[in-house]
């Protein structure tokens, strides 16, 4: 729980015994935190998130090192706190991360206690500093212990610095088909118009720093589990002690007369974006697909293009993800700024003139004017190069995994999209889930038990999409459910809903309803079964509500 803290207290500005090399200031009163509570104060102009745990003061920073956010609007549970917005983890007393999407930690502050008054010291070399890479080591000459990571993503990444941070000293090898180093890849539908170079996760200086060769454009085209090698598309091999395999999926594409027409486009890669911000600017505009990024890119081109257009294959938008009730929501956000939807309806033909797309024919028989077409209607696993390899996959071509993120096959592993694998808080349930901190949260699984440090994936999903300015959060697993409780309403653009399966809440949406999607998520996370009669009462203390 978050204490706002009163501003009556006359404290000297530092400790008497204050160290020329630090900044010290009495920050509160002993008595002032009750064991699981939290709140920001102030050491020499920073904010600072003072916490108590156990009868123990700690001190960490304060913003979340992912984008920023106030940790101390956030949830605190046992030793960690949970930021508001995305969900990331830190520990109150080291401030190391301890669940995604943050990349680095905190810093952590010196806290006494002295004739009953907090005082927190910070380190004036560090007062500026708001993250902090977790220490990690090197390559050691003579070590030839090899492990190969198939994908440049959120899952290959997290693998590799995990194997630094916890002393790995073989060859780690990283190799993408990008032309780009492992960026924030869900930017790429909120801010289209986007640098790459301001996307990207880590600079080449890290990868150098800690020995992490990273090899660009080169792509897998088969894997031999028998001899321990990968052969790629310019006709090299690389053999490997350990594989992780996390190449992800690609958008798949209409099935439909016109597809190679100039001006339809596909969202995958920052060139990608920037294209589809160029090309829509007042135009026409058709997007095809209602789910994450659809909505998404339709949101970010409502100022931009002359009209736009959704076609939708459901009821509703988000129909399998958030449900019909929150698509109804964000389809209304959209329609309020001149968004037009055509839903239970499907594309049949795209008709061009002078080889550019300028009319799209739906199922329905309506014909619509477009100057671009973007497809955003689902994915196409990138397995192809595993076809003829031992590996289990399911139906649709994803890769099989235990909850150790381990296929079949010894010594290989797979992370991220590609991945079908247990979720712990769906009592197991194999499951695919696109989300950036669930392949996170899979590179560190991986990495760990990798080196033998057995360790199961427990994170909970959460994700969060932008709609006209407006973050809806989601924690959980909601697939299933069989009805939403309500917190708040729709019309006031503040809500929380609680999806109900068995008589217990297993995931939660919310809008301007923080930090309460985080709340949920710690309940799951620590198997606390919130029942459907909790979730019906109007007693909403354990949301922690600012």
């Amino acid at each position: 729980m978050s204490v706002t803290k009163p501003p009556q207290h006359e404290f000297p500005d530092s400790d008497p015994e204050d160290s020329s090399e630090e900044v010290t200031a009495a920050v509160c009163l002993e008595s002032e935190l009750q064991d699981g509570q939290m709140m920001e104060v102030e050491v020499g102009h920073h904010t600072v998130l003072l916490a108590r745990c156990q009868g123990k003061y700690s001190a960490i920073g304060n913003q979340c090192t992912h984008y920023g956010a106030p940790l101390s609007k956030g949830v605190i549970s046992g030793n960690r706190v949970r930021c508001p917005w995305h969900g990331a983890c830190f520990n109150v007393h080291t401030g190391d991360l301890e669940e995604y999407p943050g990349m680095d930690c905190l810093p952590s502050h010196k806290v006494k206690i002295q004739n009953s008054k907090v005082y927190v010291s910070i380190n004036k070399k560090t007062l500026r500093q708001e993250k902090r890479i977790k220490s990690m080591g090197t390559a050691v000459p003579g070590v030839t212990h090899t492990i190969l990571l198939l994908g440049g993503g959120a899952a290959s990444l997290i693998c590799a610095e995990t194997l630094r941070q916890e002393n790995f000293s073989g060859r780690i090898i990283m190799v993408t088909r990008d032309d780009l180093l492992p960026y924030d890849k869900t930017r790429l539908s909120k801010v289209m118009n986007v640098e790459s170079d301001s996307i990207l996760l880590r600079r080449m200086e890290f990868f150098h720093q800690y020995d992490i060769e990273v090899w660009l454009r080169k792509e897998a085209k088969s894997v031999d589990t028998d001899k321990k090698t990968v052969t790629f598309d310019d006709g090299s091999v690389q053999s490997y002690d350990q594989l992780l395999i996390s190449t992800g999926c690609r958008a798949k594409g209409l099935d439909v007369p016109g597809m190679n027409l100039g001006n339809v486009k596909m969202l995958e890669t920052p060139e990608d974006a920037r294209q589809i911000h160029s090309v829509c600017l007042g135009c026409n505009v058709v997007l095809v697909g209602t789910s994450f990024v659809g909505m998404e890119v339709a949101s970010y081109l409502i100022d931009k293009a002359l009209s736009i257009t959704v076609i939708g294959s459901s009821e509703m938008p988000y129909q399998n993800t958030l449900g019909p009730e929150i698509g109804k929501v964000t389809m209304m956000m959209l329609s309020e700024k001149n968004v037009r939807f055509y839903m239970n309806d499907n594309v049949t033909e795209v008709r061009g003139v002078d080889g550019k797309v300028k009319e799209v024919m739906l199922k329905s028989g309506k014909v619509l004017p477009a100057d671009v077409l973007i497809v955003g209607i689902g994915i196409i696993p990138n397995s192809e190069f595993l076809q003829g390899s031992k590996l289990q996959m399911d139906s649709k071509n994803f890769v099989t995994v235990d909850k150790y993120m381990r296929t079949n096959v010894p010594d290989v592993f797979c992370g991220g999209d590609l991945a079908t694998f247990p979720l712990a808080m769906a009592k197991n349930q194999l499951v695919n889930i696109g989300h950036w901190q669930m392949a996170q949260a899979h590179g560190r699984i991986v990495a760990l038990n990798m080196l033998n440090k057995q360790t199961e994936l427990n994170s909970v999903p959460f994700y969060w999409t932008v709609l006209v300015g407006k973050t809806i959060r989601y924690a959980g697993y909601g697939e299933g459910y069989t009805e939403i409780v309500m917190k708040g309403t729709f019309e006031d653009s503040k809500f929380l809903a609680l999806y109900i399966k068995n008589d217990e809440v297993i995931a939660a949406a919310s809008l301007n309803y923080d930090p309460a999607a985080s709340a949920v998520a710690e309940r799951l996370i620590s198997r606390k079964v919130i029942t459907k009669k909790e979730a019906q009462s109007d007693d909403l203390s354990w949301l922690q509500l600012s």
